[in-house]
């Protein structure tokens, strides 16, 4: 056989092995309530962008300023979704080569501030993230950070608080965003805040970024100096991130990913960034985002009313985190009983977490994928009733398998990449 045509071969005659672990993956996707609020399910657009011959190009540095070349199509396709970024966003500056969140956040650090600069950001029991100061990654060893919570009784953000905390620490930068705060953030008072901080203000809106981009949540874009997002979540992009910011950060915001941060950039992944910013842009893109929101109020409803405490008593984005408290189990043990069930969560700290983060007190469940999915809000108010009876006896067999067979019985009604191959 020559080199040509087993290059040609396709992937279940060249690697079976991996051929059935996709298979597998596909089915589970398809079997399963996704509930993961950091998870969605991308178009057959994306897929295919993804999955191109623009992965075998190497293309340092920047449209028409590449360290490499053959470079021609490459500057025209990464121009179209820095393009398309700002439009979707209303930013005068768009980066769109970091490969993830946490590296885009890391980009935007190194930007603005020296190493050992003050940071303050969200706490991550609150609903913060790792990169905004845990001590365990490179944000918390990097840099001097300081943290602002929420309330003890309401587990809501007091922006006075966050005023006082801020002008008593004096950080360089203020960070506003989360990974599982389950209220609307104002930014325009973070904005404020920081102005009279003598701080930079950034914000991480990797969770929210759809509901930012159609205007169902305030935009930070006017009232920060820096924004980063991941492409995926609400967003319903390839996973990976952008860095938008004011003109004025521009030069040294490009300059802290390449050749700050990353080599060659994943045009392949770009363009698969381009392409779910084109659909983010069509008109029932912002439908999708409203229902998003339908349903984690469908969703949120139905587990309080099947008596699943919640953080904050409910949501107005698309997640929320199931207090396990007074169940008197653990994050761990819930995480895995839905999983047998086929409902798919991640565990997660709780405000004030008195346990471990490997075992912490909640469970954070969101939206974006069953929408995706064409999941309603009735459908949604039975995924909660269904979530309570595992929750309720995460022990019982005959409970989880009952579970399971009504899992099994929707996802069917709500077909998931109906006649697509493992390649799109």
């Amino acid at each position: 056989m020559n080199k040509a045509h087993d290059l040609m071969r396709g992937l279940a005659e060249a690697d079976p092995r991996l051929h059935d672990g996709i298979v597998r993956e596909l089915s589970r996707q398809r079997q399963g309530i996704e509930l993961i609020p950091s998870e969605n399910f991308v178009s057959k657009a994306v897929l295919q962008a993804m999955g191109s011959v623009l992965t075998n190009k190497y293309s340092e540095g920047y449209p028409r300023r590449r360290y490499y070349g053959g470079n021609e199509v490459i500057d025209e396709l990464e121009q179209l979704a820095i393009d398309r970024a700002k439009q979707l966003f209303g930013a005068d500056h768009a980066n769109v080569q970091p490969h993830a969140g946490s590296q885009a956040n890391m980009e935007a650090y190194f930007a603005l501030l020296e190493l050992g600069d003050p940071i303050l950001g969200m706490d991550l029991a609150a609903g913060g993230h790792l990169t905004h100061g845990s001590p365990v990654n490179f944000s918390g060893r990097f840099y001097h950070f300081s943290s602002y919570g929420v309330d003890p009784k309401t587990h809501l953000l007091d922006m006075d608080a966050v005023r006082k905390r801020a002008l008593a620490d004096k950080p360089k930068l203020l960070l506003s965003g989360f990974s599982a705060y389950p209220r609307k953030l104002d930014f325009k008072a973070f904005g404020d805040i920081a102005a009279e901080a003598g701080a930079y203000h950034m914000s991480d809106i990797a969770h929210i970024a759809g509901l930012v981009a159609t205007k169902a949540h305030q935009s930070p874009v006017p009232y920060a100096d820096v924004v980063t997002t991941t492409t995926h979540k609400t967003l319903r992009g390839p996973r990976g991130a952008i860095i938008l910011c004011r003109e004025e950060h521009r030069k040294a915001i490009d300059k802290a990913v390449f050749p700050g941060m990353q080599g060659g950039p994943l045009e392949h992944v770009i363009a698969a960034k381009a392409a779910a910013f084109g659909e983010a842009l069509k008109p029932d893109f912002a439908q999708y985002q409203r229902r998003i929101l339908a349903n984690a109020q469908a969703l949120a409803t139905s587990l309080l009313e099947n008596g699943i405490s919640l953080v904050t008593g409910g949501t107005d984005n698309h997640l929320m985190v199931i207090d396990l408290t007074p169940l008197g189990i653990g994050g761990k043990e819930a995480e895995k009983a839905l999983d047998s069930a086929g409902i798919y969560t991640n565990k997660n700290m709780i405000p004030f977490d008195t346990r471990s983060p490997f075992d912490p007190s909640g469970i954070r469940i969101g939206t974006p994928a069953i929408t995706t999915r064409g999941f309603s809000t009735v459908d949604c108010a039975e995924v909660g009733a269904m979530i309570a009876r595992v929750l309720k006896r995460p022990q019982d067999a005959s409970v989880i398998a009952k579970v399971k067979g009504q899992v099994g019985a929707l996802c069917a009604s709500r077909p998931l990449y109906e006649g697509l191959g493992i390649l799109g």
